[in-house]
């Protein structure tokens, strides 16, 4: 299964510029940038801090896809 996000998209609606956004959650500019582009996976209490921050229900801030060619 393939992690994706909204994260971009919440935190444009917010206003937020990635900076504030990783000073918010206590990380790096570096890595909104790799979870917005779907390089990094968060870990659960990251991606909660990043729901609660940008006000949003994590289910639509993230969300699995199974990847293409898998069956289950």
């Amino acid at each position: 299964m393939e992690l994706h996000n909204h994260l971009r998209e919440f935190r444009l609606l917010r206003d937020l510029t990635q900076e504030a956004l990783a000073k918010m959650v206590g990380v790096t500019r570096q890595t909104i940038i790799a979870i917005e582009k779907g390089g990094y996976t968060p870990s659960v209490k990251l991606a909660l801090e990043l729901a609660h921050s940008l006000e949003a229900p994590i289910e639509e801030l993230f969300w699995l896809d199974k990847k293409e060619g898998l069956e289950t």
